[in-house]
């Protein structure tokens, strides 16, 4: 059996990969692209999920999960700390530096930056105290990242639980409403987190000074397994708002909403085919387009490989300039941010080897050109 699994994943492999137009891994690795490695080591064993922000300076920061102790492990130490580009993004600095101390029982981590409106620079995440309390907290600045505020709490003592969200994720709509989706999984117990979540909206109407739990949140038949996790929202060209959600079911799932995230359509199944790993879609500036980020194979498993970009431009039903990022059938590629800068697209993801937790140790930035994906 294990022989007609390894042949059958190799098949798959080999599909994805012949479906692809090129691959910019290969030609990063090659030199093309810049790249940076934030390598892992004994006493930082795990850099991962981690988020852009463009400063008004023209400088680009990275914060991320830096973990500091010899485990890797979800639950282990980690803090949240930043590197720095001074060229858009073609190379970064050697030194990490911490932005926030640990302040969970078990660690903080899983970035979201956002520039407000107001100006303002928004740092979202995770406060990990036990399997039965994970919510995320934001701080703002006010002076472009060199200082922050205290963390405010978006999630009240009163809606206590574990609320899975992924680094990139928050957004703010052009009418100003912010949301951070979260997977809110409600069968934990004291020591395991259970497969199935609802994904719900955190909303904020006043620059994120109150943060409400959405009408509704988004649930499917238990039948499903391990969903809705790891939710994230992007806006379409006719104002609806597009859900994608992680499951086992061989492809992300997909919601809409029509009232900025107050209630959702029924999930089913989309048009990204996916093992059990997170997707990250964005709108391309200046244009409806969309840009997704994922891995595009249909094992209903662990098996992050290869990791792919596409285009899609009539609102996520149909994928066009679909490019191979990574294709090492070993890799283990996920948790990917997206930034656009200039005439190039940033891309920060974790890419380690097949397997966890080793997947997730090193994270790998690389600066691609906007142009392949804007070709009609």
């Amino acid at each position: 059996m294990r022989i007609i699994r390894r042949i059958i994943r190799s098949l798959l492999l080999l599909s994805a990969v012949l479906r692809c137009a090129s691959a910019i891994g290969e030609d990063a690795a090659a030199g093309s692209f810049p790249t940076t490695l934030l390598t892992a080591s004994q006493d930082n064993p795990r850099n991962s999920e981690g988020d852009f922000i463009l400063l008004n300076n023209g400088d680009l920061l990275f914060i991320y999960s830096h973990y500091y102790t010899q485990s890797g492990e979800d639950a282990a130490p980690a803090d949240l700390a930043s590197r720095r580009s001074t060229d858009g993004g073609r190379t970064w600095s050697s030194d990490s530096r911490q932005v926030v101390a640990n302040e969970g029982k078990q660690n903080v981590m899983s970035v979201s930056l956002l520039r407000l409106s107001d100006g303002r620079i928004a740092l979202f995440y995770l406060r990990k105290n036990s399997s039965l309390d994970l919510r995320p907290v934001v701080r703002y600045s006010a002076d472009e990242a060199a200082t922050w505020s205290e963390p405010a709490e978006i999630i009240p003592e009163s809606e206590l639980g574990y609320y899975v969200v992924n680094n990139d994720r928050a957004l703010q709509l052009d009418s100003g409403r912010l949301i951070l989706p979260a997977a809110h999984h409600v069968d934990n117990r004291d020591n395991s987190v259970g497969r199935y979540a609802e994904a719900v909206c955190y909303l904020s109407d006043d620059g994120g000074g109150h943060w409400r739990r959405g009408k509704e949140a988004a649930r499917v038949s238990r039948e499903v397994g391990n969903a809705l996790q790891e939710p994230g929202v992007a806006p379409l060209g006719d104002g609806r708002l597009l859900m994608y959600c992680r499951t086992s079911e061989g492809s992300q799932y997909f919601a809409y909403s029509s009232d900025e995230g107050e209630t959702w359509s029924q999930p089913q199944p989309g048009t990204l085919q996916s093992p059990l790993a997170p997707a990250s879609i964005e709108r391309i500036p200046g244009t409806t387009d969309l840009l997704a980020v994922w891995n595009n194979n249909s094992t209903r498993g662990y098996h992050r490989t290869p990791l792919t970009a596409a285009v899609s431009r009539d609102d996520g039903q149909t994928w066009t300039n679909v490019i191979d990022l990574e294709r090492d059938p070993d890799g283990f590629y996920c948790y990917t941010a997206i930034e656009f800068v200039d005439d190039g697209v940033l891309f920060g993801y974790c890419a380690g080897r097949d397997g966890l937790p080793d997947g997730l140790l090193p994270t790998k930035l690389v600066r691609a050109p906007l142009a392949p994906f804007k070709k009609p």
